[in-house]
C-alpha cells in the first residue's frame, strides 16, 4: 500500500493557507515567515524602501576547519542553561540546546 504526506503551510500571520516561505535578516539573525501570497507581498513592499536604501552584506564564509572539541564548553551556553532552568524550560544538564531555547534567551535580553 502507498502513502502520501502532505504538508500544508498555515500563514503565521493569519492562519489562512499560505503560498511561501520568506526568508529574511535583521539585527544578524535568519528568520523564515510561511505566508499567504498577500501578506508576503505587504511584507516584502514594506521592507522595499530599506533595502533600497541600504547595501547588501557579505555572507559569512563557510567553515573549512573540522569540528570543534566537545572538551571546555562555551561560557555562553552555561549561562542560556541557567537562565532556561530559572524561566521553566526543559534544558539537560550537558550536549546541545534546543534552538526554541536559545531563540527565547536571547528575545529575553
Amino acid at each position: 500500500m502507498a502513502q502520501s504526506v502532505k504538508i500544508i503551510l498555515e500563514d503565521d500571520l493569519e492562519g489562512g493557507p499560505a503560498e511561501e516561505t520568506v526568508q529574511f535578516g535583521l539585527d544578524g539573525r535568519q528568520y523564515e515567515i510561511d505566508l499567504s501570497t498577500a501578506n508576503a507581498e505587504k511584507l516584502r513592499e514594506a521592507l522595499r524602501p530599506y533595502a533600497a536604501a541600504g547595501r547588501r552584506a557579505q555572507s559569512k564564509p563557510t567553515r573549512t576547519t573540522g569540528p570543534r572539541s566537545s572538551s571546555g564548553g562555551n561560557p555562553e551556553t552555561a549561562k542560556i542553561r541557567a537562565w532556561a532552568k530559572k524561566n521553566g524550560h526543559e534544558v539537560s544538564d550537558r550536549g546541545r540546546i534546543h534552538q526554541s531555547i536559545k531563540d527565547a534567551y536571547y528575545a529575553a535580553q
